[in-house]
Order: structure tokens, then sequence, then C-alpha cells
């Protein structure tokens, strides 16, 4: 597994991340992964990493805002706003990269940073493609008297940054991440599923992983979601869920919800394992999930 540390500055913030060279004689496509609630870069996105890398893509991966190997004023917190601009600068930084690949971006991300793509899929040009997996897109289906309008302001403040700044809407925790007992030790995320999947993964050495988190909603004018973005995302999009997904978070209903105001060229592929099945290494569903991806970004690429 071979790749080079690197960082790129976002919000006053410096982000870190490893960049993964393509395993092929030419320039290739660029594949920017960020990972879901809290996970870190040594966790299973490595594994996914390098079986692109295998594949001839170039990918860069690395630490949310506050996570990991990344700075952060409040560490361990979760500002969707903020992670989607900091995935925004992880694309202006890799094009400044441009003698490491030929040009072509790709958003990747799971779980929360599967909605993340797919909202700021919206409001960056010319990339190349998205791939959300397993997304977490809110549990109600929401519509929009004037999608036009409330598309306009998502990126009105988008682009304003200054995310800390915003009054909170919600803000939830510090709490722990996972726990094997509800009652006791109540957590954000609930299924045993995720309790063993963060202990297996978050458990290894030097992974950076803490189990702690603190959720934040900021108060804006129109709410943090790709079902307002949808209609106006221009680069083809994969979206993989989970059959019978467990996590309390995600609606099958909101998700194909989203997948149906995608005007955009897309994809749809459902895969067995519920939420965690395809994100532990080497599995069978691993493997089918990156066969699948690989496949849908040869395709647009």
């Amino acid at each position: 597994m071979m790749f080079v540390e690197k960082e790129f500055i976002s919000e006053n913030s410096i982000l870190r991340g490893r960049w993964y060279s393509a395993q092929c004689d030419q320039l290739s496509p660029c594949i920017i992964m960020s990972h879901g609630t809290s996970a870190t870069v040594s966790m299973c996105l490595a594994d996914y990493a390098t079986e692109f890398q295998k594949k001839g893509f170039n990918i860069f991966l690395y630490d949310h805002v506050g996570f990991g190997r990344s700075d952060g004023k409040e560490r361990q917190t979760i500002n969707p706003w903020l992670q989607a601009k900091g995935i925004s600068d992880a694309v202006r930084y890799v094009r400044t990269e441009d003698n490491l690949h030929n040009g072509k971006i790709i958003l990747w991300g799971d779980s929360f940073a599967g909605m993340l793509v797919l909202v700021v899929s919206a409001l960056v040009d010319d990339l190349a493609g998205v791939v959300s997996f397993t997304a977490s897109c809110g549990l109600k289906v929401l519509g929009f008297e004037d999608p036009v309008a409330s598309f306009e302001k998502l990126k009105t403040i988008f682009h304003n940054g200054d995310f800390d700044q915003l009054e909170d809407w919600m803000r939830e925790g510090p709490m722990p991440v996972v726990s094997s007992d509800q009652n006791a030790n109540p957590s954000l995320l609930t299924p045993i599923q995720a309790f063993k999947w963060f202990v297996d993964q978050g458990g290894q050495w030097n992974s950076g992983w803490q189990n702690e988190v603190t959720r934040v909603i900021p108060k804006t004018a129109v709410p943090f979601s790709p079902l307002v973005t949808a209609p106006f995302t221009k680069a083809p999009v994969l979206m993989m869920i989970g059959r019978e997904d467990e996590m309390p978070l995600i609606s099958r209903e909101v998700q194909l919800e989203v997948y149906e105001r995608l005007t955009c060229k897309k994809d749809f592929y459902e895969i067995d394992g519920g939420h965690f099945g395809a994100i532990y290494p080497r599995s069978s569903l691993f493997y089918e999930a990156i066969a699948v991806q690989s496949a849908f970004i040869k395709s647009i690429t």
C-alpha cells in the first residue's frame, strides 16, 4: 500500500490525507474519497483506495476537519456545511496537482459523506462523476415551493463560508459514536452492527479513531440536503444503497426520492449486507462494491 502524505487548507484549518498514485503508465482520473461519521483514513477506506489504485485510479483520501490527523477548532464535531466545504476545498487542491492526474475528478463518499458528495456535486463545477455509497439523506421527503430559489439560497450559504459562526439549530453531544448498551451509555449510532464495525476498524493500531462525537446542524434558510441540490447536479452519479440498511438515520424512501430528483446521467445499485457489509475489507461484498464502482467510473471517464 503506497501513498504520499498531503495536506490542504479548508476554512482556516489544515486537513491531512493520503495520495495513492495510480498503478499505470499514464495520467488517470483522481477519486477524492470522504469517509462517514467519525471514521478516519486508516480505516476501511484505505482498503478501498488500494483496490482503486490497482485498477488504475489515483485516490486522494483525507480526514474531515476536526477528525483523525486533520486540524480543526472543534474536535470530533460533525457540521455538514463545514465537512462539505472540506470536500470542495479538496477538489480545489487536487486541481493544483495537475501533473499527477488527467483532470477528471470523481467524488466518493460513504454513509454521511455519501450524502455530502451528493450535495457538493451540485455546488462544484466540472466534476467527472460521483459515487454515493449508503448515503444518509435524511428521514423525511421534503418538498420546496420554489426549487430554484431554494437551491440558490443553499449555494449562497455554502459559498459565504464561516459556518462555525452560524447559530445552532441543533447540537447533540458530546456522546459516544457507538455503544454496546444503549440504556447505560446511549450513542449517536445505535445498532449493534455499528458498534461491531467501529470496534473492528477503529480498534486497529494507529487508526486515530475516537469514540466521541458532537453533531451540529446550523440554523439556515434552507436545509443542507440532497433533496435541494439533486435536480441541479450535472456530473454522472452512481447511488449504491444497502439492501435492508439497519441504520435508523437512513430512509430508503428518501434515498429513492433523491435518486428520482437527479436529472443527470445516473445509475442505481442495491447491495446486500445492510449498511456495513460492503465496508468490511476483503469480504465478498467489498469486492462486489469495488467492481461495480470501478466499472461506473471507467464508463464516465
